[in-house]
């Protein structure tokens, strides 16, 4: 039985409390288990949720999808580990739930599973992109100026110099999302650090 299957068949066992404080050991066992095979399928979740990103414009050369292909596999041309491959992979997938914050969904989604840098770049990425057309909006073209004395400054500029704003080039020949789905999978296999990682453990 497929994960998607296991969490909606209404006939799998199911604890019986009805608030936490009620809880037994046989009733987070159970839980525990439903747990271990709902988070073996994030990968495709994630996946699938990129896949939104598909012929979605929004006025730019190229659709979103794309834009992360592009990122992608720039990195991975540049010969960036597969952490931040995967992060330039996904770093606007925030896009279709965080209008006003994607770069925080983004870097949400990826921070168990890589580097304190590797989320850093992710989370702050949309203020050191702005330094590319904030000042054509009215904004502050200069935002990531605040970051000036922070230890991954540098590192953030970089990728978004090396791979973000330069990846809106319709002929540019990036990998396809298939060539990524393996390091997806092996970044996302367990989580480095949260605090549900004794609960992966455990499944033995």
């Amino acid at each position: 039985m497929g994960v998607q299957e296991t969490i909606h068949d209404t006939g799998a066992e199911r604890a019986r409390f009805r608030e936490m404080k009620q809880g037994t050991a046989e009733d987070w066992a159970i839980i525990g288990g439903e747990y271990r095979a709902f988070a073996k399928g994030l990968p495709d979740r994630v996946l699938d949720h990129l896949r939104l990103l598909d012929g979605d414009f929004g006025g730019f050369p190229v659709d979103r999808l794309e834009h992360s292909l592009q990122t992608a596999t720039r990195a991975h041309r540049d010969g960036r580990d597969e952490q931040y491959v995967v992060m330039a992979l996904l770093h606007d997938i925030g896009d279709t739930l965080g209008s006003y914050n994607h770069p925080e969904v983004a870097a949400s989604i990826i921070k168990p599973f890589v580097s304190e840098e590797v989320h850093w770049i992710c989370q702050n990425h949309g203020a050191f992109q702005g330094y590319y057309y904030f000042h054509f909006l009215g904004m502050d073209q200069n935002a990531r100026d605040k970051f000036a004395d922070h230890p991954h400054f540098e590192a953030c500029r970089e990728f978004c110099e090396k791979y973000d704003q330069s990846a809106f080039d319709p002929d540019y020949a990036s990998e396809p999302l298939e060539f990524f789905e393996p390091m997806v999978r092996r970044v996302m296999e367990r989580p480095l650090a949260s605090m549900y990682a004794k609960a992966m453990e455990e499944e033995g």
